[in-house]
């Protein structure tokens, strides 16, 4: 796979991420992962398989881009292929957080993360307290 990216600084600064063109990110056509400098390189390596809805040959790419962003800035790789980094990637992210907000909705009501934060923690006893509420009665 060829890589599509290219350095991009404009007048010796980065510009800010709306400015930025899709040759700029290891994911052009989602606009993911920006390679501007050697941080936001390890970055993209660390969440490459956090990258949902995106194709084998879209992760082709992004390493490609990655691979070539990496050598540009000297960061090193000890990754020769995209399944070396995306071995596990996130799927079914969305429903996870749609049944965690239904318990909550169901057992908190309708401002069910609010007051799941203001619920009050249940005081429990040591051991020895509860001995010596034994040993008394």
């Amino acid at each position: 796979m060829r890589a599509t990216w290219k350095p991009h600084e404009k007048h010796g600064r980065l510009t800010a991420q709306s400015d930025l063109p899709d040759s700029v990110y290891a994911f052009p056509k989602q606009r993911k992962e920006p390679l501007t400098d050697a941080r936001h390189v390890r970055n993209a390596v660390a969440r490459f398989d956090q990258v949902t809805e995106a194709s084998q040959a879209d992760r082709a790419q992004a390493f490609a881009n990655i691979k070539k962003a990496a050598k540009h800035y000297g960061v090193e790789l000890s990754e020769s292929s995209s399944k070396d980094l995306g071995v596990h990637p996130q799927t079914g992210r969305r429903q996870r957080a749609k049944r965690a907000a239904a318990t909550r909705k169901r057992k908190y009501g309708p401002r069910g993360r609010a007051k799941a934060a203001r619920a009050k923690p249940v005081k429990r006893r040591s051991k020895g307290a509860t001995a010596r509420k034994r040993a008394r009665s």
